[in-house]
């Protein structure tokens, strides 16, 4: 029996998770399937970047994470002494200051899958969505079907115990690794390398006398380079090391990786008290030729995009492609947006996977050549540090950006398709201070967010209450029917206002609407940026380069990229954007 489904999600890595999390998030069915027996329980994966820490935020998944992980704070430097031995060269600091209000962190990635796949379920209510044991042979697309946006015009056959089923599909999502078979039945190639690199990881118990063991640690030495991640629980260490030219990745046996890493860490000792997991496997940087097949079929993580796993980016950019995909895919199907919105993850992906190479490519030949001159990879290791946090992604302009049309001068810090950055606000109904990225939850929204200056302004009030009288009906247009006003299109004010000469009663209604199961006033919409009676003061209004007399608006999405930044009077350039990314008088019923 042929199945019927809107999404078929081949593989459930972190892009296959992150994906169905957005469309379990809105209402659309889909079905993931799995050639493993079960949940990832080891994986190779462990560096978790800045970027996906605050992602994991969004989600309401931030403090388990940082509880159960390892905080990376420091890096340490280590090279030849000069008497075939290694001494410690310099230290830094991870990440720089101001960057992120989350640390870069070590968790293991079957626990970072499994936190997501625990999020998952909820919004899923229990229903099983991730079948697992298929191996998927084959994936085909109707071409004659593909200009209906209701046809099932793809699809996939996959074997589980010698038995062939099929689905019929809408849109189908390769999120399925390396080897994809997705991409092979596509035609696709990976382009790049021509050959591959061999690398042997060892998670281990050691027992050394070498000092910097819990710290984070590139080892360069005359017999070889090493890379240290120390691991969650505070006695389990991860080893990457990059095998001589010519090893095969079959051959290479534990006992080969431990005896290279005693070579490479002498005159100190270093010893193993157990293995819990060990593996050698090779991998090249490469990028496929096609991330998409007519926008019906998308290429997510390693079935697009390969490389050295030395910068810790590989289940960061795995993610974040799911993360960017999901929404807008979610979005198309359930009728709030044009289905061109799909273009916008080949634009925006292809462009951060072929930067993730080129980054790779130069990194990793700073980490496995000798140094022309001492301190040569720590200098290069630190000026990358806002690249391996996850910031130095840029989408360019589409439907969702707008920098063309944008006024970046009035909101200098927060730059047109860069994820929206965080700062200390006072939330006004109840005086909590806290970080504003926060409020940008992964929920589907829309944020208009709005420097409006100081509400005892009579000419900042007054700005506020006629952009509100243009939000108010806007937002109205594009809700799905029976949905509560900020449910696609959420406002959030920024006040430069004092704190304690301020009243509720001075924000125009629009900005505390009537909402949710009991038709009460929702006040989380408010923040004031001042001193306040315990933090101090965040300056937030100078973080993201805003006069407090000019103000500003900046659109966010709903993946927190900023989508445009314009002025409160713009009531065309606002009006104008929206309309490009959604579709009018649907009549479809219920809410995100």
């Amino acid at each position: 029996m042929v199945k019927k489904i809107d999404v078929l999600i081949c593989g459930s890595g972190s892009a296959g998770i992150f994906a169905g999390t957005w469309l379990a998030r809105y209402g659309i069915p889909f079905t993931m399937l799995e050639r493993r027996a079960g949940p990832m329980e080891i994986g190779q994966a462990d560096g978790v970047q800045c970027r996906t820490v605050e992602i994991y935020e969004s989600f309401g998944l931030s403090e388990e994470l940082l509880r159960e992980a390892y905080h990376i704070l420091e890096v340490c430097f280590w090279g030849d002494d000069g008497n075939s031995g290694i001494a410690r060269k310099s230290r830094a600091m991870d990440t720089e200051n101001g960057l992120s209000h989350m640390p870069h962190v070590i968790l293991n990635q079957a626990r970072m899958n499994g936190l997501m796949l625990g999020k998952l379920d909820e919004l899923c209510g229990g229903e099983k969505r991730i079948e697992y044991g298929w191996e998927i042979k084959k994936v085909e697309v109707d071409e004659a079907l593909v200009g209906d946006p209701q046809s099932y015009c793809c699809q996939v056959v996959a074997e589980k115990d010698g038995k062939e089923e099929t689905w019929l599909a809408k849109y189908v999502l390769g999120c399925d690794g390396a080897h994809s078979i997705v991409r092979k039945s596509l035609g696709y190639e990976m382009v790049g390398d021509t050959t591959d690199t061999v690398w042997g990881v060892m998670d281990i118990y050691p027992q050394t006398n070498f000092p910097d063991i819990r710290r984070k640690c590139t080892l360069h030495s005359s017999s070889g380079n090493i890379l240290i991640i120390p691991r969650e629980g505070g006695s389990l260490v991860r080893f990457y090391i990059q095998l001589p030219p010519g090893s095969r990745a079959k051959d290479v046996k534990l006992e080969d990786l431990q005896n290279t890493a005693k070579k490479i860490f002498a005159p100190y000792q270093m010893d193993f008290a157990d293995t819990f997991w060990w593996s050698a496997y090779s991998i090249g940087q490469r990028i496929a030729n096609n991330f998409h097949k007519d926008y019906r079929v998308f290429l997510t993580g390693d079935a697009c995009h390969t490389h050295s796993p030395k910068a810790g980016q590989g289940m960061n950019v795995s993610l974040q492609d799911g993360y960017n995909l999901g929404w807008k895919l979610a979005s198309v199907l359930r009728g709030l947006s044009p289905q061109s919105l799909l273009r916008t993850y080949v634009l925006e992906r292809t462009k951060t996977a072929a930067d993730l190479i080129a980054f790779d490519r130069v990194f990793s030949k700073k980490f496995s050549s000798k140094e022309e001159r001492p301190g040569e990879f720590a200098e290069y290791f630190v000026k990358s540090g806002r690249y391996t946090a996850g910031f130095t992604a840029q989408y360019e302009d589409s439907e969702l950006t707008d920098a063309k049309g944008s006024r970046q001068e009035l909101a200098k810090g927060c730059l047109v398709g860069m994820r929206f950055p965080s700062a200390k606000v006072i939330r006004f109904c109840d005086c909590k201070a806290m970080q504003l990225q926060r409020v940008l939850q992964s929920n589907g929204r829309w944020r208009v967010v709005i420097f409006a200056g100081d509400v005892n302004n009579t000419d900042h009030k007054l700005r506020l209450e006629k952009l509100a009288q243009l939000l108010e009906p806007l937002a109205q247009t594009f809700t799905l029917a029976g949905g509560d006003i900020d449910d696609l299109i959420e406002p959030i004010v920024v006040l430069r206002s004092k704190f304690l000469e301020t009243q509720q009663e001075q924000i125009p209604g629009y900005y505390w609407p009537v909402t949710g199961k009991w038709k009460i006033r929702d006040l989380h919409k408010v923040y004031i940026d001042d001193e306040h009676y315990n933090h101090g003061h965040g300056r937030a209004y100078e973080k993201y380069g805003v006069d407090r007399d000019v103000g500003a608006v900046v659109v966010v999405r709903p993946d927190q990229y900023v989508s445009k930044v314009t002025a409160l009077d713009d009531f065309d350039g606002i009006e104008g954007f929206f309309k490009g990314c959604f579709v009018e008088n649907r009549t479809l019923n219920g809410k995100l």
